[in-house]
């Protein structure tokens, strides 16, 4: 009977040896499913079909917080090897070969001795795949926000990254996105930062509308880069047919008018409502772009100069109101975890319409202690001896999403006269996407030396702020079908020790440690002797 019983167990063993090696059964128990990977992801996986290989530039002497961003980064390549079922994904950990263009990040530590060590990283990754590369960075860096914290959002933020990287090497063609022109907009030179950033996925053009309901039907996205001149009949109804379709437009508008030239030359400028005749066409969306300007104690500084002495300025840096720094929204896949983004002379939003079935979402707002300006206005470069006791509105829109089925603006209007209509009328539009931003400094680059400044770089007080970020993760969001920019809003705990309760506790837990294993094993010898006793005592 036992020699059965050792046989049958035996077999059991083989059994279960083979069903774990063919079937591998993976179970996250965490809480926020910080090893799970989302279903898109698992989709883009299944379309490899040649040898994936991944270097991972991070190495060498790594502190804490950099050994956990290299595991993580490890860990999730490793859950892509185990859901990749028709080709296969490799791996290495390697700083030989770096290519050119890839910044290093020098890390400044004091050791146990004081003394300060500087070790050199590269937190990046390189991606292979048919003969092309992609580079994904693994570190995000806000300044705003702890290295902890920074660290915490990169982790979260790697999912999104790679998957980025890998949507783009396996995409059979490109799409097209283009740059509206014709009513004023921003010239090529003031949007060109923002322009190279979106090459890297969209074949970029500009142009104007023409009067062909179809001349945008090859464009994924739309962008109306602060418009200057009103918006024809025509234009409106090529663009709202264009939105019917399906088509995806980046509003950035300012409500109102005002000379950036004249108030850097003689420090001040009239401000009047903007006239660019879309208010019923946006209204009709579910939004409205109003004609006023926003004030916020939260803001840039500009260079002043308080000399009384006008041959021997003094240019000194005064926080200036009307340059509010825009907070982000943490629920949007838009702007999670992004910098706050930069303005000057923004106006505000207002959602318009009731239960009308489109989504409608705050992207940036103003902080907690902020004001409206009624427009005509006149606005100078002075110091504001601002009283924050007229700052009393808080969080006002200066951006939102809308995405849904929407109306068409000419439903009951008859089309232009001098229109070429390819196509009847749609009254109603496919499921779409628009973003309205209200204010044309958040995508307008500098230049200095004739060099572009990056978008959102402020040269006054050497600050790189969100806007870049926030305007790339715009048109993608625009763009996206698939759902993959939803996994910008994973979610990690951050679990931090509490040095100051550590330092407090330290003792006790010595103690403890010391004395808990003593005492089990005097118990446990205490209940040897007993039974001893018990059982040898006659």
């Amino acid at each position: 009977m036992k020699l059965w019983k050792g046989i049958a167990t035996i077999a059991a063993l083989v059994v279960v040896n083979l069903l774990v090696n063919l079937y591998v059964v993976r179970w996250d128990m965490t809480d926020d499913h910080r090893y799970s990977i989302a279903p898109t992801t698992k989709q883009l996986l299944q379309t490899l079909d040649e040898p994936l290989e991944v270097t991972i530039l991070l190495d060498g002497e790594l502190n804490t917080g950099f050994q956990r961003l290299q595991r993580a980064t490890i860990e999730l390549l490793e859950e892509f090897q185990a859901r990749s079922e028709n080709t296969s994904i490799r791996y290495r950990v390697s700083t030989e070969n770096i290519p050119q263009g890839i910044p290093p990040t020098v890390i400044h530590e004091r050791t146990h001795k004081g003394q300060t060590a500087q070790t050199t990283v590269y937190p990046f990754a390189l991606l292979h795949y048919k003969g092309q590369t992609s580079v994904v960075e693994l570190l995000r860096n806000n300044r705003g926000l702890s290295g902890e914290e920074n660290l915490n959002h990169s982790i979260e933020n790697l999912e999104f990254a790679f998957v980025e990287a890998i949507h783009t090497l396996t995409r059979d063609s490109i799409e097209k996105i283009a740059f509206l022109e014709g009513h004023g907009e921003l010239s090529e030179r003031e949007v060109f930062d923002l322009s190279q950033a979106l090459s890297r996925y969209y074949q970029i053009d500009r142009g104007t509308l023409g009067n062909e309901t179809d001349i945008l039907n090859d464009y994924r996205v739309v962008i109306i880069a602060d418009p200057q001149e009103p918006f024809s009949e025509k234009d409106k109804y090529i663009l709202d047919q264009y939105l019917m379709q399906g088509g995806r437009i980046l509003w950035v508008v300012n409500g109102v008018r005002f000379s950036d030239e004249y108030l850097s030359q003689s420090g001040m400028t009239p401000v009047i409502p903007l006239e660019l005749q879309i208010d019923d066409m946006l209204f009709r969306y579910g939004v409205r772009v109003n004609a006023t300007l926003v004030q916020d104690l939260q803001c840039l500084p500009v260079p002043v100069d308080v000399s009384s002495d006008p041959q021997q300025p003094n240019w000194q840096p005064m926080p200036w109101t009307y340059a509010p720094l825009l907070l982000t929204s943490h629920a949007s896949p838009i702007t999670r975890n992004l910098m706050q983004v930069s303005s000057t002379m923004a106006s505000t939003i207002d959602f318009v319409g009731g239960e009308d079935g489109i989504y409608k979402e705050v992207l940036l707002a103003t902080s907690s202690a902020s004001r409206i300006t009624g427009t005509p206005a006149q606005v100078d470069l002075g110091f504001d001896d601002a009283n924050p006791e007229e700052y009393r509105y808080a969080y006002v829109p200066v951006a939102a999403s809308m995405e849904g089925v929407i109306p068409s603006l000419f439903a009951h209007l008859l089309p232009p006269e001098d229109i070429i209509m390819h196509s009847p009328m749609r009254k109603q539009s496919e499921p779409t996407k628009q973003i309205v931003v209200a204010s044309g400094s958040i995508i307008r680059n500098e230049w200095q030396q004739g060099q572009p400044l990056p978008l959102g770089y402020d040269r006054y007080t050497n600050t790189q702020f969100g806007n870049r970020d926030f305007m790339v993760n715009a048109v993608l969001y625009l763009a996206d079908d698939t759902g993959w920019m939803s996994l910008r809003q994973k979610e990690l705990t951050l679990r931090l020790i509490n040095d100051q309760r550590a330092r407090e506790q330290r003792i006790a837990a010595q103690v403890v440690s010391i004395a808990a294993p003593l005492l089990l094993l005097a118990l446990i010898a205490g209940g040897v002797i007993l039974i001893r006793k018990r059982r040898y005592t006659i």
